[in-house]
């Protein structure tokens, strides 16, 4: 017997810094009216993500499945402040960001994709 997810769901694709995850998920909850958030991490991913192809095919199965499984229909590319995984300044994580974004877009999965950079007081800001 096979579950079908209820509710609306959006998915982030974000650093596995544990710091980040709730700020990003109630952000997104907030914003833009889901109820539920997937969760798919990456250390540093906002520079993984377009630097290692290997890495980038490995998140876009990830977010495929959240997508047909879970309908969801909006990707939130994130990075932050004090990153261990990508230990670059705040306009190299933006600019990464950026990046990503368009690493996501580039899969053509038919969803909204946006970024957001989380600073050092673990707000959202939008890129």
């Amino acid at each position: 017997m096979t579950l079908m997810a209820e509710g609306k769901f959006a998915t982030s694709v974000s650093c596995i810094d544990g710091r980040i995850q709730t700020p990003i998920s109630t952000w997104i909850k907030d914003n833009h009216s889901v109820d539920y958030v997937d969760t798919i991490t990456e250390p540093g991913l906002d520079k993984r993500i377009f630097e290692f192809p290997e890495i980038a095919e490995e998140i876009r199965k990830k977010v495929t499945i959240s997508i047909k499984a879970h309908k969801s229909e909006l990707v939130v590319v994130s990075g932050h402040a004090d990153c261990a995984g990508n230990p670059v300044s705040d306009e190299e994580h933006k600019q990464h960001i950026a990046k990503g974004v368009e690493v996501v877009k580039s899969w053509n999965l038919g969803v909204d994709v946006r970024g957001v950079w989380v600073d050092n007081d673990w707000k959202i800001n939008p890129i």
